[in-house]
């Protein structure tokens, strides 16, 4: 145990330093370039790949093709952008007429890091102005941006997409298993393809989730559990995929997930559960005027578990693996044998940390639905548990 915990903190102490050595080795780069020649070579941005990776975005991006003459050319898929202003009305046009934010567009722009610095160097106050990369603002004629116009951006983001295409994924998987087993594929005879694969994963979630934690209960609540299961964990193996987006790492997407289960803890709940929770039984008044606070606040630190337990795991691992990567082209922009060397071992460390996430993408499905069914079960509770517990 002991071992464990120092290789614990070791990991954590290394991890931080990485993170460290990322934001700071781009500033030495810039701050060393007294040469004429290194203005013209940008040095490689760490946090903007990080933050590019991590946040949400108006296309998929998958890589940048460099040319000798310094400039690149990114590689992607745009999306959708649909815009409303009260001012101008509807606008939707795709993402690629922005050039990747280097044009404006029809009196909207999307702001890049590159623009934020911009804006700041021209003594804009980004962060009271609430202005980050990725956003589309309104501008005027003369390219400054728009005050007076107000626009609402609902586009089909790539988290937006990508949550689009795991639902499909899922409903497809789910309808294809059902009529195979409608036509008697799987009853009398052994499980194959899709439905051998499947079958273990449901049948762990009804023995292991449901039933032991919802009692005889368990039939009436398994396609909620197997819904928010294999949601998390379709779009936790998507987020893997190089290019995609990391939508569990979304907060936004788990605070919906654990709002769903709020509400549905609050619909399954008895007269019992809110007796409990407001009017402790068995407990001297003075107990209760401590304890009703810290049961109201209990109540509202379960969907935060949840919620903030899935976002922090699936982005402090996605982060961890970009700056393995990262690590080659920092070293590379300071010595080119050193990113050699350095790539060795960021690649070696990058795919054991990729098999890990995996694992991960399983197990953070799991506690989540777990702990929903864990809730969700103690909103049944019956009275004879208290008059047991006040006897005693």
């Amino acid at each position: 145990m002991g071992m464990t915990l120092r290789l614990m903190k070791s990991f954590t102490v290394a991890v931080f330093s990485i993170l460290s050595l990322l934001i700071s080795l781009p500033s030495f780069a810039k701050d060393g370039g007294d040469e004429p020649g290194d203005e013209k070579k940008e040095a490689f941005n760490a946090q903007e790949v990080i933050f590019g990776h991590i946040l949400d975005a108006h296309e998929f991006h998958f890589f940048d093709i460099i040319h000798s003459d310094g400039s690149h050319t990114p590689v992607g898929i745009p999306l959708p952008v649909i815009l409303y202003s009260p001012q101008r009305g509807f606008d939707v046009f795709m993402s690629s007429k922005f050039h990747h934010g280097e044009h404006d567009h029809d009196g909207y722009r999307l702001l890049t890091e590159k623009s934020i610095e911009k804006l700041t160097k021209e003594g804009v106050d980004v962060k009271k102005e609430g202005l980050h990369a990725g956003q589309i603002v309104p501008v005027s004629a003369d390219g400054k941006i728009d005050k007076a116009v107000s626009v609402y951006d609902i586009s089909l983001t790539r988290n937006v997409v990508q949550m689009i295409l795991a639902l499909a994924l899922l409903v497809w998987i789910l309808v294809s298993i059902a009529n195979r087993y409608k036509k008697g594929h799987g009853v009398k005879t052994a499980p194959t393809g899709m439905q051998n694969l499947m079958e273990p994963i449901i049948t762990f979630v009804r023995d292991e989730v449901a039933k032991p934690n919802l009692g005889n209960r368990w039939e009436r609540y398994l396609p909620y559990l197997l819904t928010v299961f294999f949601f998390i964990l379709i779009n936790n193996i998507f987020g893997l995929i190089p290019g995609t987006a990391n939508v569990t790492g979304n907060i936004a997407f788990t605070v919906v997930l654990g709002l769903i289960s709020l509400v549905v803890i609050v619909a399954s709940s008895r007269k019992y559960y809110w007796q409990h929770i407001f009017n402790p039984p068995g407990m001297p008044i003075g107990i209760k005027l401590i304890l009703v606070p810290v049961e109201i606040l209990s109540f509202f630190i379960r969907p935060m578990a949840l919620i903030i337990r899935l976002f922090a795991n699936m982005v402090a691992g996605h982060i961890i693996i970009i700056c393995l990567i990262s690590l080659i082209f920092i070293f590379a922009s300071l010595n080119q044998y050193a990113g050699w060397g350095t790539s060795v071992f960021s690649i070696a460390f990058t795919i054991f940390i990729y098999f890990i996430e995996i694992l991960v993408a399983f197990i953070q499905a799991f506690i989540f639905s777990m702990l929903t069914a864990v809730f969700i079960g103690q909103a049944f509770e019956e009275p004879h548990h208290d008059e047991a517990h006040a006897a005693h």
